[in-house]
């Protein structure tokens, strides 16, 4: 383990106040989903990926990140700026006029850690299997990990990618679904159910392990377990439940908070929860 689980926490508590402060600083952006994926991205970055701040596009010799979900872009944000990848006083310009850090990642402004736009929903799955399949035909022994909303799975394109992948043995991906059950127009389940997403993915060939995203311990633990499944013959979900808006006790729970910024008022009680010795940007 690169970092202790206290450790671990500690940083997801600054990556917690860089969400609220990013939003805040423009008035606009997703602060729910990225509050509720915040332990998941630290612990990816900082304990379980193979991976190199001295970024270069083709990620060849380590392993990739493709984030689906790409309006909860403050959370990996953050996470890049906080592991080195770009100075972290870069934070302040999100959403900005002429920022690198654009409400949905982009790759035309250059940001290390972009490989590919994302924000149109339901592409994801499919980038990262064909990053996946990339490696292995470079006999990479590197792993590919993908993070999708549940809200997301809503779109058909997903379907087909979780075919494809087990169809083709690609047993380099280590897929997460958000599973926090909301999306902007309220519950996944009153929107248009998901149903059963384990015993979905099961029936199309995948190996299935679940995990709770807001404790940083079990979801240590369950990228640590899908590590040891690679090469295995299948591709690997992990349905992780979160609560949107984790840390910040009137966000948590609500899709209210899906994409509204904070006031003064509710940045300071926000930050009041979310005590840290680091310094902020």
């Amino acid at each position: 383990m690169k970092h202790s689980i206290k450790e671990l926490e500690n940083i997801a508590t600054v990556v917690r106040r860089d969400i609220v402060r990013m939003v805040h600083g423009c008035q606009s952006g997703h602060p729910g989903g990225s509050l509720g994926c915040t332990d998941f991205m630290t612990a990816l970055y900082f304990d379980v990926m193979n991976h190199n701040p001295e970024f270069k596009m083709d990620g060849k010799g380590e392993d990739v990140f493709f984030l689906s979900n790409g309006h909860i872009s403050p959370v990996w944000y953050s996470v890049l700026a906080r592991s080195g990848y770009f100075p972290v006083k870069e934070l302040a310009t999100f959403r900005k006029l002429n920022s690198r850090l654009q409400g949905h990642p982009t790759t035309h402004e250059k940001l290390p850690g972009i490989r590919v736009a994302s924000g149109s929903l339901g592409q994801g799955l499919s980038v990262a299997i064909g990053m996946a399949i990339a490696k292995k035909m470079d006999n990479e022994s590197n792993l590919v990990f993908a993070l999708l909303g549940d809200g997301e799975l809503q779109e058909g394109q997903n379907w087909e990618a979780a075919m494809f992948a087990p169809h083709n043995s690609v047993d380099n991906l280590i897929c997460t679904i958000d599973y926090n059950g909301q999306q902007i127009d309220g519950p996944t389940e009153r929107v248009l159910s998901l149903g059963n997403l384990e015993e979905k993915f099961k029936s199309f060939g995948w190996h299935v392990i679940t995990s709770n995203g807001n404790n940083m311990d079990d979801i240590v633990k369950a990228l640590h377990y899908a590590k040891s499944l690679a090469f295995k013959g299948k591709p690997i979900m992990n349905i992780m439940s979160t609560e949107m808006g984790y840390g910040v006790d009137f966000m948590v729970g609500s899709h209210k908070w899906h994409g509204v910024a904070p006031n003064d008022e509710q940045l300071q009680a926000a930050l009041n929860q979310l005590t840290s010795t680091e310094n902020d940007y």
